[in-house]
């Protein structure tokens, strides 16, 4: 082969890799979405699994279906567990923050307030489930609960100071009640929004909750993003 006809070659191959470089960049800043899409883990009890529902109408799909009409593609991962307290959150935590996971929303507590457990306890589980993220690398949401009074004064006091103490020793994002979505209407017009159990959300609660929790949420999205 001769020395010019070698030239040839190599300026088109040249300019080859030159066009393929400058149409890859092009793509690349077109089409976003080929970056690897964030992972979020639903940490939680049965209000998280969505006990009593039907698949598509339990917190997590709600809130994926929530995200993506506001324009936020990010996975969510069901990591609620029926029946589950905070011990059994703390015990699992190691093992459900796999390497793909970038953000986590705490739900935890309920099940803890419903058998009067001491708010000393679920606060060093939960202090351990926030420590866990940390060492992760792990954004978190923390949601909160509110106590009911039945249980006295001094405990409901103990027991709500939990999680807005904890997130402000963690620094992470925080919504103080699950809840919230439902409003401060009369009882019996919020039992509506429940399952006869008057415990768990029905499909119709569980948009309202999302509905409040979302704005939280998509924070937590751009803090991963």
């Amino acid at each position: 082969m001769g020395l010019h006809l070698i030239t040839k070659e190599f300026l088109s191959y040249g300019v080859a890799v030159l066009r393929g470089k400058v149409i890859a960049a092009f793509l690349f800043a077109a089409f976003p979405a080929w970056a690897e899409e964030a992972t979020i883990l639903a940490f939680g009890d049965s209000l998280t699994q969505g006990y009593g529902l039907l698949d598509q109408q339990g917190l997590v799909p709600q809130l994926d279906k929530w995200l993506e009409d506001n324009g936020h593609e990010v996975r969510i991962v069901n990591g609620g567990v029926s029946g589950d307290t905070t011990a059994g959150g703390a015990a699992r935590v190691d093992w459900s923050l796999t390497p793909d996971v970038d953000a986590m929303i705490v739900t935890l507590g309920g099940n803890d307030m419903l058998r009067g457990i001491d708010p000393a306890v679920s606060r060093d589980n939960l202090d351990r489930i926030l420590a866990a993220a940390q060492a992760h690398r792990v954004e978190v949401l923390l949601v909160g609960m509110k106590a009911p009074g039945n249980y006295g004064p001094g405990y409901k006091a103990a027991f709500d100071r939990i999680y807005p103490d904890l997130a402000e020793t963690y620094e992470t994002l925080y919504v103080e009640d699950f809840f919230a979505g439902l409003g401060d209407a009369d009882p019996a017009e919020v039992q509506d929004y429940f399952q006869p159990d008057g415990i768990h959300p029905n499909a119709e609660g569980v948009k309202k909750i999302v509905a409040a929790l979302g704005p939280k949420v998509v924070e937590l999205v751009q803090n991963i993003q």
